[in-house]
């Protein structure tokens, strides 16, 4: 481990032993035998910096240890949003370039991360056209998320909606276009679920 403080090596295992179970601040204190909860965020903000740590900062349980550090830039492969070959992904091809990002601006392994520019005015007004959107590489999604996806051989952004076994892909431009009724779950691969939305207009 580079420049790791003794007891910023301590928490770090105690993060990672207890990724499935965080500790409170206040328990995470404890078990470093570290009284002021300044020095201890302290502590946190310097394995975030190092980038041994990210973390959501409106929720301390929420947080991801990563094993290899990350540098402060890293490069994210950016996707077109063509449409795709029969059981295609928009993932297969390789990306079409690599886009430079600050690191601590993605709350998960940069590694798992993908971008593509958005297209038209269906996820209006949370996405417009040219934004870009940083996503997680992932085939599942919760019920309300919003989605990077491939249906019916088209490469969409969507809000993911799963109710009573029926899934729609919905347009936040509701007024001007509809759910689509996903019928056949085989007409659809979700590519990854929106993190981070990015946007120049």
């Amino acid at each position: 481990m580079k420049s790791l403080h003794a007891k910023q090596k301590k928490i770090l295992e105690l993060l990672k032993e207890h990724r499935d179970n965080p500790l409170t601040i206040k328990s995470l204190s404890a078990k470093v035998d570290i009284d002021s909860p300044g020095v201890l965020y302290h502590h946190l903000d310097q394995l975030e910096k190092k980038g041994y740590l990210k973390r959501n900062p409106q929720n301390s349980k929420d947080y991801v240890v990563l094993d290899k550090p990350e540098n402060n830039i890293v490069y994210i492969g950016k996707y077109g949003m063509a449409q795709c070959g029969p059981n295609g992904s928009i993932l297969e091809d390789g990306p079409v370039e690599q886009i430079p990002i600050a690191s601590n601006m993605i709350r998960f392994p940069s590694s798992e991360a993908f971008i593509v520019e958005a297209k038209g005015d269906s996820m209006e007004p949370k996405i417009k056209e040219g934004d870009i959107i940083i996503a997680k590489k992932q085939n599942i999604a919760e019920h309300g998320e919003i989605i990077v996806c491939v249906y019916k051989l088209e490469a969409l952004i969507k809000k993911f909606s799963a109710i009573d076994g029926s899934i729609y892909l919905i347009s936040l431009n509701s007024d001007k276009y509809p759910p689509r009724h996903v019928i056949d779950e085989n007409d659809l691969k979700i590519e990854g679920v929106v993190k981070n939305i990015m946007s120049f207009s």
